[in-house]
């Protein structure tokens, strides 16, 4: 008989080396070991690589209840070996039938705080979950999928150090809430520690309901209603009903896909940031990426531009395709992005990156520039099976612990706080503005590699918010440009070009780049990338930065 193992590494600082393990026959990825585990019994009892993420994600509701949940949102990549067809599953959060565009627009033009029950959209990640299970004929029960989230509820899960200082970190907002203290604190008050236990009896009532009955559990009857009224009745007060969440639905979306080098990258569409990675890797095109030191001050003011730019258009442009026609067409043209390379400068940092004018054959919508809000608490696990499908699945509540309010022992998201805080602009709308049942923009990202017949070559994606489009494209330039293995493609100390400037972890860089104008900040950036490769060999790799894992089968 084959031996069969399962290697699960725990990666708690960002100087450990990264951990990357071949698999014969499936991986998975996560950012939590008992994520990656429930994945890989998943494949070893049969399990596509969709049932293993549906279980896997169920999981870090668990583990990881500050970055991801019942409550939030996801976009999903799903993989068919057989076709080859790539398909982007939508499940971001909408807003409710009764919010308007000024809601977060107060007096004399103040921005009210986009917290509490009023930050809170309609959650979609579970009822994207569910569907994909049907389309993708779920080999295993439904309820067996849920069954190892069930017993780490129950039964009682170690505190990870993320979580740890999470709670620390936003203690006095979680304390607010009994439901929330209860979970989180013990019972003299105190965040819980690291390595203590928890317990969380409630997720695993309301995970053994959604067992029995799938999403209807939580879109529908007592959980619904529980949802309604701890939205409404928050002292920053909701306008989600009972109706919102019963009417709302998952998008089946074609992926955005471009041609870079002898691949083509495959990416979540509008109103995900896919464009922005897009953008960014069809301007670096332009240039011999390979020829240059990987962790060079040239490499890096060329990533930093790039993604600058990419940053201005999906700026200016990036909302729900429902509501607004996103030119993603003319923001992906050849000429367009051959002019943009044109204004990439070696030597000098563009002072402030505008949005193009890409080839645009719709009615003249204006837009105006909405700016990309954080979206610190999110997760991506990253799995592929014995028959070659795979799945990338980046889920998020819109910050860390979300929107604060725990139901039925889940965070409910805040992703209302990722529309645009103005709806118009110099008299102009906005095209994230809010609109009731839209989908906001958001930077989930996650991203799949083919060749060029549209085989598999990598699955990869991350955490890291406004961030992630940054940690996407160098994880891609690392892998197809300088030909790393996936363990040392998502080791590269980081660049980030944004808007406000660019990030960098290199503390070398520093000056070389500040010396061409940039307006460099150096941190550590704990992106908690995830990166699967099927060519030459399967090889999975996690993040050293977090606490990610691999597991294989």
């Amino acid at each position: 008989m084959r031996h069969r193992r399962a290697v699960l590494l725990l990666l708690l600082a960002a100087t450990r080396p990264i951990a990357a393990q071949e698999a014969p026959r499936g991986v998975a990825v996560a950012p939590h070991p008992l994520a990656a585990t429930a994945a890989q019994q998943i494949l070893h009892a049969g399990g596509t690589a969709a049932d293993a993420v549906i279980a896997a994600q169920m999981v870090l509701a668990v583990a990881e209840p500050q970055s991801s949940g019942l409550g939030g949102g996801s976009m999903l990549l799903d993989f068919n070996a057989a076709t080859h067809e790539v398909t982007h599953w939508d499940g971001r959060e909408t807003a409710p039938a009764g919010a308007t565009p000024g809601m977060f627009g107060g007096a004399n033009g103040a921005i009210l705080p986009a917290t509490g029950g009023r930050s809170v959209g309609v959650p979609g990640t579970l009822r994207m979950l569910e569907q994909l299970y049907h389309a993708r004929g779920g080999h295993l029960p439904w309820a067996d999928l849920m069954a190892p989230a069930i017993r780490a509820a129950e039964g009682g899960v170690p505190v990870s150090p993320s979580l740890a200082a999470a709670i620390a970190a936003h203690a006095d907002r979680l304390r607010r809430q009994p439901a929330a203290r209860a979970l989180f604190f013990t019972p003299d008050g105190a965040p819980l520690a690291a390595g203590s236990t928890l317990v969380n009896q409630a997720l695993g009532q309301t995970l053994r309901a959604v067992a029995a009955g799938g999403a209807n559990a939580l879109q529908h009857g007592p959980i619904a209603a529980d949802i309604a009224t701890t939205v409404r009745g928050d002292t920053e007060p909701g306008l989600m009903t009972v109706d919102d969440l019963a009417a709302y639905a998952v998008k089946k979306r074609a992926p955005a896909c471009l041609a870079y080098r002898d691949r083509t990258i495959c990416t979540a569409a509008p109103p995900a940031a896919g464009l922005q990675v897009l953008q960014a890797l069809g301007l670096l095109q332009h240039f011999n990426m390979g020829a240059l030191d990987l962790t060079s001050a040239d490499a890096a003011q060329l990533m930093i531009e790039a993604e600058r730019l990419a940053a201005a258009d999906r700026a200016l442009f990036l909302a729900d395709p429902d509501y607004v026609q996103v030119p993603l067409a003319g923001l992906l043209a050849s000429d367009y992005l051959t002019a943009r390379a044109q204004g990439i400068d070696w030597d000098h940092a563009a002072d402030a990156p505008r949005a193009g004018n890409p080839a645009w054959t719709g009615p003249d919508i204006p837009l105006a520039a909405s700016p990309p809000q954080p979206e610190h608490g999110t997760s991506t696990i990253a799995v592929v099976d014995a028959s070659g499908n795979a799945v990338c699945l980046t889920s998020s509540l819109s910050g860390a612990f979300g929107s604060y309010l725990l139901v039925r022992g889940f965070m409910l998201n805040a992703a209302m706080s990722d529309f645009a805080t103005q709806a118009e602009q110099d008299g102009r709308p906005v095209a994230n503005r809010v609109q009731p049942g839209k989908r906001p923009a958001t930077s989930m990202t996650p991203a799949f590699v083919l060749d060029l017949k549209g085989a598999l070559v990598a699955v990869l994606g991350s955490a890291g918010g406004s961030r992630i489009p940054a940690y996407v494209v160098q994880g891609v330039v690392g892998l197809v440009d300088w030909a790393l293995p996936p363990a040392q493609a998502i080791a590269l100390p980081h660049v980030a070009g944004l808007l406000t400037g660019a990030e960098l972890e290199a503390p070398g860089l520093l000056a070389a780049l500040e010396a061409r104008s940039q307006q460099v900040t150096q941190q550590i950036m704990r992106s908690d990338t995830v990166m699967i490769v099927t060519q030459p060999a399967l090889l999975g790799a996690a993040d050293a930065r977090r606490e990610g894992a691999v597991a294989i089968e």
